[in-house]
């Protein structure tokens, strides 16, 4: 079924290392979401367990880390709140269904209509998302219990942990590769922190702070299985289906997405209606063990890989470490300073952003800037699958316009008289004003003809377009004729039947052309 180890060049140690590293940011990040979809920090927890180890196991992109995120759990929160956690289960089981559905029906291809523009704006607006998101752990409770922002020694004391994580990070690889920077930089600096006794906020700290349970804990059970209780209706299916179909929908766009720029990080290629099956399968057993689904984790994935994970081991590792922390090692992971795991993160924000952006916005065409710094705005104002969506539209109809002014004519007199109007460019929705524009029924002679060897019907308004001017010249008792048509316009104009009423020359030669019309 899979391969543990797919990759021949990939280290079992690496991969075994980076899969703990990025079970120990995984923790904080289960725990916000959680908090963000109104549900407690173990369904939480649990989704990043299950998701994290099916996908690894059974999707499409070896390397690449799921779980619990932020884009989901802000769908989710309307639902928990009106209906309660039981619905929010069933909801993630049948967006399951429906990822696996679309991984049958290959629809994973279609995240090559993405536009590269998108794609930077799509990673640019990540980074910055990720690094508004750490932002948070600026902030502290003061004697009344609101959350205020850090100041004085506090601060100066979180920034220089987050300082000192970064350096180990960044120069540590200069020394040696042999264990991942950033595990070595989470473990020295708790070890700082605790041996030296510095006042910081700890993972335990944070979710306190979330629960506002003052005893809450990261010590837990293995995840059971249970049918979620909701009342099988056709009303039960009425209320979770438009939720189903949007975490679906967004789920699989920032999982293909994140699997596209993991691609490109390791020169390598994933299978995008594979990791469709892989995440629909994990949120349909997520969702029957009491987790709040997920989708593919960009910051993770990128922790992941420049930690030297490659191989499916090292999500298989992340999971199965997450669950160890879980039910044996809670009190260790706890204890992390706050300060070690933004720090990171930050890292994650540097190498994620696409800092050669700034350098081509003066060499692409302005509609391409645009699409960037739009795609990248969206995405912070509201998420990444409605930022990619704009981008697409947006692209889509750019290119509309571009190529609908591209079509050209030249006309000519051949020696039987009959014009002829050489057509240059796609004739689509978009051009179809531009194209009939360029004909003059009432002047014309007798019989014309359209040659269409620098052109391509493209679809339904073509057709129309094109059974308008026939109209036009059969009211002046005129004959319209269509040359060097592509196969696929004869077909589009087979399809078409009764709809469009032509004369098409069935030999693209000339001289045929010619003896047909003398005849």
């Amino acid at each position: 079924m899979f391969e543990l180890r797919s990759n021949p060049d990939a280290s079992a140690k690496a991969d075994i290392l980076s899969g703990l590293t990025v079970a120990l940011a995984l923790v904080p990040e289960a725990v916000a979401f959680a908090f963000v979809a109104g549900v407690e920090p173990m369904v939480g927890l649990y989704a990043a367990f299950m998701v994290g180890l099916i996908t690894a196991v059974f999707g499409g992109r070896p390397g690449m880390i799921s779980g619990a995120t932020g884009a989901l759990a802000v769908v989710m929160v309307s639902l928990v709140a009106e209906h309660g956690v039981q619905y929010l289960f069933a909801t993630v089981v049948l967006m399951g269904i429906i990822q696996i559905a679309a991984g049958a029906f290959k629809l994973g291809k279609f995240i090559r209509l993405v536009p590269h523009p998108v794609m930077l704006g799509f990673v640019n607006g990540l980074a910055i998302v990720i690094f508004l998101a750490q932002l948070g752990q600026f902030k502290v409770a003061n004697e009344a219990g609101e959350m205020v922002w850090m100041h004085g020694s506090q601060l100066y004391v979180m920034l220089g942990l987050i300082a000192l994580t970064m350096a180990i990070i960044r120069y540590l690889p200069k020394l040696t590769t042999a264990v991942p920077s950033s595990l070595v930089a989470i473990v020295t600096v708790t070890a700082l922190v605790h041996l030296a006794g510095i006042e910081t906020g700890t993972v335990i700290d944070f979710v306190r702070n979330m629960t506002g349970d003052v005893n809450a804990s990261l010590s837990g059970s293995l995840p059971e299985f249970a049918i979620p209780m909701v009342p099988f209706t056709l009303e039960t299916l009425w209320i979770i289906l438009p939720y189903a179909f949007i975490l679906a929908a967004i789920g699989l766009i920032e999982s293909l997405l994140t699997l596209t720029l993991v691609d490109e990080l390791t020169q390598t290629r994933g299978q995008g209606n594979r990791e469709c099956v892989g995440q629909g399968m994990a949120n349909v057993v997520t969702g029957f063990f009491g987790g709040m689904g997920g989708c593919a984790m960009i910051g993770q994935s990128m922790i992941n890989i420049n930690s030297g994970g490659r191989t499916r081991l090292s999500g298989i590792t992340a999971a199965v470490a997450l669950l160890a922390f879980i039910l044996f090692g809670s009190s260790l992971i706890e204890m992390i300073p706050l300060a070690a795991l933004v720090g990171v993160m930050f890292i994650v924000v540097l190498g994620t952003f696409e800092w050669s952006s700034f350098r081509i916005m003066r060499k692409v065409p302005k509609s391409d800037a645009f699409v960037i710094v739009l795609v990248s705005a969206v995405t912070v104002v509201t998420d990444l699958a409605i930022a990619v969506l704009v981008g697409v539209i947006v692209s889509a109809l750019r290119f509309a316009w571009e190529h609908a002014t591209h079509m050209t004519t030249h006309t000519s007199t051949d020696k039987f008289g009959r014009k002829v109007y050489k057509l240059e460019g796609p004739l689509f929705f978009a051009s179809t004003t531009s194209f009939l524009d360029r004909f003059d029924a009432n002047n014309d002679p007798e019989e014309v003809i359209i040659d269409f060897a620098g052109s391509r019907v493209c679809d339904h308004s073509a057709l129309e377009a094109i059974d308008t001017l026939a109209e036009r010249y059969m009211k002046q008792g005129k004959h319209l004729h269509l040359r060097h048509l592509s196969d696929e316009c004869r077909t589009l104009l087979q399809k078409a039947g009764d709809l469009v009423e032509v004369n098409v020359m069935e030999d693209p030669t000339y001289k045929v052309a010619a003896d047909e019309l003398g005849g």
